[in-house]
């Protein structure tokens, strides 16, 4: 049975399980799910991710959610298949994997997320845009940025020279800071480099405008 992605084809997080599924070259299907019709809070797919959010996956049945615990789902389950050492098995570099993964979370994620909602979801949505906020969260953003320069400046990628889930995790929200206004990334040499070369993946081209089943 083909692999099933219920989610929004803008999603961020949508995009982030789709990009994997590229990177697997796991075949699925996506459902879509309408914001603007309260479809992320009808019964039916609260029943399979109980905070309303998405994306979730159906594999024959199984149910899961939460994007980065998806990710690795699928890199564990297809360890051989399309672009290989995404997810770490040995003892070093799977801690390795595990404190990149934390970082992005943690240091990335956090305000990177929370800029692009001030800048570009809150006009959206109808709110009301606070200048202090992003003036806070980019100068945050910045100095985070910059310990990533240091680390990617004595290896090529955030848990080492090879390429994993933690680095693709980084896609959807870094390529929408310019479209927050924000060009942090440009300005740190290493970083830019990193984000330049992860940003030209065929598995991003092929979901950055919007997430297509390929099945």
């Amino acid at each position: 049975m083909v692999f099933k992605l219920y989610g929004s084809p803008i999603s961020t997080c949508t995009k982030r399980v789709a990009l994997v599924l590229h990177e697997k070259q796991v075949p699925f299907e996506f459902h879509p799910i309408d914001f603007s019709k309260g479809e992320h809070k009808a019964p039916e797919f609260v029943k399979h991710q109980p905070f309303g959010q998405v994306p979730y996956i159906d594999d024959d049945g199984f149910i899961l959610y939460e994007s980065r615990a998806i990710c690795q789902y699928i890199a564990a389950k297809y360890p051989d298949q399309g672009t290989k050492g995404l997810l770490p098995t040995e003892l070093k570099a799977a801690a390795l994997f595990q404190q990149a993964s934390s970082v992005e979370m943690s240091n990335f994620d956090d305000n990177a997320s929370k800029l692009v909602f001030e800048k570009v979801f809150k006009p959206h949505f109808g709110l009301t845009f606070d200048q202090a906020t992003y003036d806070r969260l980019l100068t945050t953003l910045t100095a985070k940025l910059d310990a990533y320069d240091n680390i990617l400046s004595k290896q090529k990628y955030l848990a080492g020279d090879e390429l994993t889930l933690a680095d693709l995790y980084h896609l959807p929200y870094g390529s929408m800071l310019p479209v927050a206004g924000a060009n942090v990334l440009e300005t740190k040499p290493n970083v830019h480099r990193w984000f330049t070369e992860l940003s030209s993946r065929p598995a991003w081209l092929a979901v950055k405008d919007g997430v297509k089943g390929t099945a």
